[in-house]
Formats: structure tokens, sequence, C-alpha cells
């Protein structure tokens, strides 16, 4: 019997301390150094929140840069974040990504060998935000085309928002699709 209170304390004590002290502590700890970044790293435009600067959006537009393809849920759902699970040697993968080379080819006017992989392939968890400035470049002609500016002007967008690796090593540089079009919007 007395083997069961002790576990039952400790149940009670750790469930307490893990359960609800710690996140309390983590979070206030979280909001008091990173402020914007515990809250979602949001991007307003005035007062309106128009999304995260970590989650991918579907933009369609010729006027706008495509994001990366998207295999979350419908398109960007954060609540079924996660890739396709297919493989390399799978029909269906394969053929979305051919359907995709081709859009982008017609699109952009290029050949499928100009085509960046990351336009025509999903990320892991299907909501990635960036695209590499090749990416980017690739879509400048159209997007100057179709807002009627000049594409170096939109070139020079692109390169204000390019980001580098992390501390100098880690990662690639990208482009934030969300900001690249909300400073293009900014142009006229």
């Amino acid at each position: 019997m007395r083997e069961l209170w002790i576990s039952t304390r400790m149940t009670v004590i750790l469930t307490v301390l893990m359960g609800l002290v710690y996140p309390v502590v983590m979070t206030a700890i979280g909001r008091m150094t990173f402020p914007r970044q515990a809250e979602g790293s949001l991007i307003a435009q005035g007062s309106t929140i128009v999304g995260s600067e970590l989650i991918g959006q579907s933009f369609t537009s010729a006027k706008y840069f495509h994001s990366r393809p998207s295999a979350a849920g419908n398109g960007y759902d954060a609540t079924s974040s996660g890739g396709s699970n297919l493989g390399p040697t799978s029909k269906a993968l394969i053929d979305s990504v051919g359907k995709r080379i081709k859009d982008v080819t017609e699109s952009e006017g290029v050949t499928a060998s100009q085509v960046p992989v990351d336009l025509v392939t999903a990320s892991g968890s299907g909501l990635d935000p960036d695209i590499s400035p090749a990416a980017a470049d690739l879509q400048a002609a159209r997007v100057a085309k179709a807002r009627g500016v000049d594409p170096d002007a939109v070139r020079q967008l692109i390169e204000n928002n390019t980001h580098g690796r992390w501390l100098g090593l880690f990662g690639e540089p990208g482009v934030n699709v969300l900001k690249l079009n909300l400073a293009l919007d900014s142009l006229h």
C-alpha cells in the first residue's frame, strides 16, 4: 500500500510540474526573449495579419511569385503538415512532378532543364515559405510583365529579400515568398 501511495503522489507532482509549471515557464521565457517568434512570426499589413513568415501560402496570379508546391492537406494546411510519402519510383509522384514541370515551362517560357527543383517538388513539411533565389529569378520576367514594371526593379526586390545561410554555414539561401510579394505590392 505504501508503494501505491508514493506512486500516486509522484504522478500528481510530476503531472503538475511537467504538465503545468514547465509549459507556463517556458512560454513566459519565450514571450519575454523572443516575443515576435513566440507569437508565430506573423506578418501584418497595416492592422491586418496577412500570414506568417514560417508557413507558405498559395499564390496563383501571374502578378505574384509562386510558392513551392505543398503536400499538406489541401495545400499549405498547417493542421495537416507533412509530405506526400511518395517514393522516387512512385508513378503518382513522377506524374505530378511531370505536370508541374509542364505548367512551369508554359507559364515561364523556359525549358524543363531550366526549372529549379523547388518549383516542382513539395518540401517535407508541405509548408515551406521559401523558394530558392533561382526559382525567384525564373519568375521575375513573368511578374514584371504582368505588373508592367521594370524587370530590374523586380530582380532588385529578389536580391533585397534573399536571406543567406544561417551563421553563414547552415542551410541554403532562400527567398520568403510572402515577404517578396508584399514588397512587390509596395512598388506601386
